[in-house]
């Protein structure tokens, strides 16, 4: 499953959406309303799968009872 339906199938209500930006030289970042989550060049790594979802429930709560049941 791909970063960004990870997060849609986690809170898509709640997000008024997920952009996917080109970069250069290798770049990684995850921001919510313009903080860093994660960093690729901070970690010198991507993340593991579920690990954004982890790092971004204590900012926007546990998922809502619509959840999809399928992964």
């Amino acid at each position: 499953m791909s970063l960004a339906n990870e997060i849609l199938d986690q809170w898509a209500p709640a997000l008024d959406g997920v952009d996917l930006k080109t970069g250069t030289k290798g770049r990684f970042e995850v921001e919510l309303d313009g903080e860093p989550i994660f960093s690729k060049a901070e970690l010198r790594r991507f993340p593991n799968q579920g690990e954004v979802v982890k790092l971004l429930r204590p900012r926007l709560g546990a998922p809502g009872h619509w959840r999809s049941t399928h992964s």
